[in-house]
């Protein structure tokens, strides 16, 4: 995964008309709408939120964005599974420049969305030129897909004060073309050395200091 980000794999350089995709849902996200207005903020007070609410149903937003060009391309669906998440495969796929692309990788983590060897069996059956990556178990972090989850979050949902799903639905996917006209690359340093070093590190046996008598 970390050479894929470097644009290899297998120790060969990746060509142009390869692709590297990062992708995963976020889930359970609410439509929560607030008992009264909020108050914005003004010098000398900061912004206000009502903390009481009404709660308005849940959506799943599946995303895959391109590592090297910062293009997003997602969907929402009502709720995690495998079903949409292929729908979201079928939907990158089938699109420029992926649809005539050498090669198309896609990173994931072990979701049950995306998991074991039979999601590598399902996408490689439907769709010859990609290739599905899994991350480590406990490694979602690696996942430059949810940099993004964490921007569209901060600049987008909190605080959450949305009508109904629609709204919501909306917030979001106004976000992604926003973010598709302004974004660049993440500024991703962690490498293959990184991870020998860190490797290294956490394998060494711990140092004690055993206190010598007085």
């Amino acid at each position: 995964m970390l050479d894929l980000y470097a644009r290899t794999w297998e120790g060969v350089e990746l060509d142009e008309d390869e692709y590297v995709i990062s992708a995963d849902e976020k889930s359970q996200l609410q439509a929560l709408q607030r008992r009264h207005p909020g108050r914005a903020a003004r010098p000398g007070r900061a912004r206000q939120v009502e903390f009481e609410y009404r709660r308005g149903g849940t959506l799943a937003y599946f995303a895959a964005y391109d590592v090297h060009h910062a293009r997003v391309i997602g969907q929402i669906a009502p709720k995690t599974g495998i079903e949409p998440f292929t729908d979201l495969v079928a939907h990158v796929m089938s699109g420029e420049p992926y649809a005539s692309a050498r090669r198309v990788f896609w990173i994931v983590d072990n979701g049950s969305s995306h998991a074991g060897q039979a999601s590598i069996d399902r996408m490689n059956t439907a769709w010859p030129t990609a290739t599905l990556v899994h991350l480590p178990i406990h490694a979602s972090w690696l996942n430059q897909v949810e940099i993004y989850f964490s921007v569209l979050q901060r600049k987008a949902i909190n605080p959450a004060d949305f009508a109904d799903l629609d709204a919501l639905s909306a917030r979001i996917m106004a976000f992604q073309h926003r973010y598709n006209h302004t974004a660049r690359p993440f500024d991703w340093t962690f490498d293959r050395a990184d991870l020998s070093a860190l490797l290294d590190r956490v394998s060494q046996p711990a140092q004690t200091t055993v206190p010598t008598a007085a």
